[in-house]
């Protein structure tokens, strides 16, 4: 079993794109750049960045909560109450952010499917 620090999580290994992606080209042959992409993945990887923000605090969050437990220090378990309290206000930001990033992808691939629906009916030769 992997620590938590030695491991990768999801967010941080989708964070990790090519130097190059922007260079990339899209279904209708323009630069990924000119169409926005680069812009695009920038907001998606800021997105995933706050929330491996909001989870690493958690982390540490969960190590104090467990190292005053263990302690069984009366005053510690009275801290422990807040502590529980942010960890469960960060998962709600969790959520929210998740939710967010939903939302933006599902609107980004309809636009895409939509603007690419209309490029091919303009492009396609008439009978």
């Amino acid at each position: 079993m992997s620590t938590p620090d030695s491991s990768i999580s999801a967010a941080e290994s989708s964070m990790d794109l090519p130097s190059n992606h922007k260079k990339t080209l899209t279904t209708t042959g323009e630069s990924a750049d000119e169409s926005g992409d680069g812009e695009v993945w920038d907001a998606f990887n800021q997105s995933f960045r706050q929330v491996q923000t909001v989870l690493d605090r958690n982390r540490s969050l969960i190590q104090q909560v467990n190292e005053n437990h263990q302690s069984r220090i009366p005053d510690n378990m009275v801290k422990n109450v807040a502590l529980i309290q942010e960890i469960n206000d960060n998962i709600s930001k969790v959520v929210s952010l998740y939710s967010d990033l939903s939302s933006n992808f599902s609107t980004l691939f309809h636009q895409r499917t939509a603007k690419s629906g209309s490029e091919d009916k303009t492009s396609s030769p008439q009978a």
